[in-house]
């Protein structure tokens, strides 16, 4: 069974594959602080929390935008399954050309977007990750890996304005409940300002992407934050919310 950890910098997202089926999910925090041996720790007890067997395990994928907790996941996962991971960059991948200035740059949760939405779609395609960061990827007709945008999240965004802003809290996540631009408040005028913003923020990056790569471009939204936002904007055609993780099991596949 595979074993696919995707590291963000919020939270890191965990599934077990057999074969093509998912057997099992989770979602922790992404704790900079957990050592190697916490983290074997905690993977094995989700794992028999679901009634599966550590020893089941006989692979590992990992995509990691935090190096410190990608070097103990990799150091986890020899721990407490015996396996070394396949660790996804640029050149570790399931051959998705990355047409970009430095390839080694480019996070490698930007490269399984492009390779799962590549198996689920046809190009050109533009994923809109909703996470820490706001990520546009575009992947062009003829399935390379163009590039993209990356603009701070809306939470990111929301908490700067509350610290930095003498007068404002931290509003609360999501639309305000009166569903109207005009807030009565100040709390319902900082929840419109971030998410009707921000689906605004959307529909126009949609817009000159498809002035790019082509009006056909397929739009596809995933990340903590794709749900609501991805409707608000109303230019987006589908949500995939776990597109790495899929990506992690194409990727291991290609090198099985």
């Amino acid at each position: 069974m595979l074993l696919a950890i995707d590291i963000g910098n919020t939270s890191t997202a965990v599934a077990v594959y057999d074969g093509e089926a998912r057997a099992a999910s989770f979602r922790v925090a992404s704790d900079r602080g957990r050592l190697a041996d916490e983290w074997a720790a905690l993977l094995a007890s989700l794992l028999r929390g679901e009634g599966l067997a550590p020893e089941a395990i006989d692979a590992a994928a990992i995509s990691a935008t935090v190096p410190t907790i990608g070097a103990a996941c990799e150091a986890a996962c020899a721990r407490a399954f015996g396996v070394e991971p396949l660790v996804v960059s640029a050149e570790v991948q399931a051959g998705v050309p990355v047409r970009c200035d430095n390839p080694a740059e480019v996070g490698p949760d930007r490269i399984l977007h492009a390779v799962a939405a590549l198996h689920r779609h046809p190009p050109p395609l533009l994923v809109i990750d909703f996470g820490t960061a706001l990520v546009f990827d575009a992947v062009g007709r003829e399935g390379d890996y163009l590039g993209g945008a990356i603009a701070p999240g809306v939470g990111v965004a929301s908490q700067a304005l509350a610290e930095r802003a003498a007068m404002l809290g931290r509003a609360p996540d999501g639309p305000p409940p009166t569903a109207s631009v005009i807030g009565r408040n100040t709390v319902h005028a900082m929840q419109a300002g971030a998410f009707y913003g921000y689906a605004e923020l959307v529909r126009g990056m949609v817009r000159r992407f498809k002035d790019e790569l082509g009006d056909d471009a397929t739009v596809i939204a995933t990340g903590g934050w794709a749900g609501g936002l991805a409707e608000a904007s109303g230019c987006v055609d589908a949500v995939e919310p776990e597109l790495n993780l899929e990506g992690l099991r194409l990727v291991h596949e290609a090198h099985s």
